[in-house]
């Protein structure tokens, strides 16, 4: 299958988002170059989404390989769903009504209405959206290095020695509490409670969905001999991709405060993450290529210190985005690296036995 065509919905998409923000620029401000403001503000607000979700295509990818077919069709639909309306809509809207203290219709409301308000309120609200989702990014990033299981090591002086200690029980937790407090300690009374409050609840939410994800695939096994990975895997990977959205969505808000500008640019974004996820599962890319889950779990973790850090100081998407994005380019490379000197000692095998 060409390369492409793993990528004719979300060009499909691009299409008609582009036109809809164009519309949506024309209606409101009757004008041509406010049309082209708008559609200039959705394009930059995909690629933002793009460079932002390398990694998660990736960490998708290697776990969706593990699940059932029918879950990874339910994921690759029903997920794309979620992620579009639910985190891109429905979650803003959430946050706005729940620290506004009002309904759900006077949120949607205030977005129409009263964008600068709602903008405003979006932002405060960021510590705790930052340490809930760093937080559980942490967590699934620690979990992939402290693996006793795991025998392929990228980064070795430092993956073989996370290797070696993950027999010691709680030893992600232990740690993750540590940077938790070490942050709060940074912040001001009021932020910190609020950070720590945050920070707990993203750490329950990552151990709540693994231990309901082994019950639920547990059970499915047990009754109707599922393949590993059912509908725990998807709740665990519907949560995954939600604290992904975070940093995209709060940084959104700096280009524009138009709660439909900012669906139509990371809902096109959304639909690339669909499509590169499919590709890597059908193609088998990341059995092919070494690393690159490696590089995908670093820019997790490296993901999760920066939406801490942007607690502290303001840190750009742009430079959050080409971050993770140069660990997964270095990760390939190394890949590539790895697999020919692979080849060229099979080589050297052949010719021996030959001799």
């Amino acid at each position: 299958m060409a390369t492409c065509k793993y990528f004719t919905w979300a060009f499909m998409a691009t299409i008609f988002g582009l036109l809809l923000g164009t519309w949506l620029g024309w209606h409101a401000t009757g004008t041509l170059a406010g049309a082209a403001q708008i559609l200039f503000i959705c394009t930059v607000l995909a690629v933002l989404e793009i460079s932002l979700s390398f990694d998660n295509a990736i960490v998708n990818a290697a776990k969706l390989k593990t699940m059932a077919p029918e879950w990874q069709h339910r994921f690759l639909t029903w997920g794309i769903v979620i992620a579009v309306f639910g985190m891109r809509i429905v979650f803003p809207l959430a946050i706005v009504a729940i620290a506004a203290d009002i309904g759900p219709f006077a949120a949607i409301g205030l977005a129409i209405d009263q964008p600068g308000e709602y903008a405003r309120i979006m932002n405060e609200a960021h510590v705790g959206i930052a340490a809930f989702g760093g937080t559980f990014l942490m967590m699934v990033g620690l979990s992939f290095f402290f693996d006793a299981e795991k025998d392929v090591h990228w980064i070795r002086w430092i993956e073989t020695h996370l290797a070696r200690i993950a027999g010691i029980k709680g030893v992600e937790v232990f740690i993750v509490l540590v940077i938790m407090v070490a942050f709060s300690r940074l912040l001001d009374a009021e932020t910190a409670t609020t950070f720590l409050h945050a920070a707990v609840y993203g750490l329950v939410t990552f151990l709540a969905v693994e231990i309901l994800g082994s019950i639920l695939d547990a059970s499915q096994q047990a009754l109707a001999g599922a393949a590993r990975g059912g509908l725990g895997a998807f709740l665990y990977l519907e949560v995954l991709d939600a604290s992904f959205s975070f940093d995209g969505v709060i940084g959104a808000f700096a280009l524009s405060q138009n709660l439909f500008v900012i669906a139509i640019g990371l809902g096109i974004g959304a639909m690339y993450v669909r499509s590169m996820t499919i590709m890597l599962v059908e193609k088998g890319t990341l059995n092919e290529y070494r690393y690159l889950e490696h590089g995908a779990f670093w820019a997790i973790l490296a993901l999760a210190v920066i939406m801490y850090v942007q607690t502290l100081v303001h840190i750009p998407e742009v430079i959050t985005g080409l971050f993770g994005a140069g660990l997964i380019g270095i990760a390939f490379w190394s890949s590539v690296r790895w697999k020919k000197m692979a080849c060229r000692q099979d080589e050297a095998v052949v010719a021996d036995v030959a001799d």
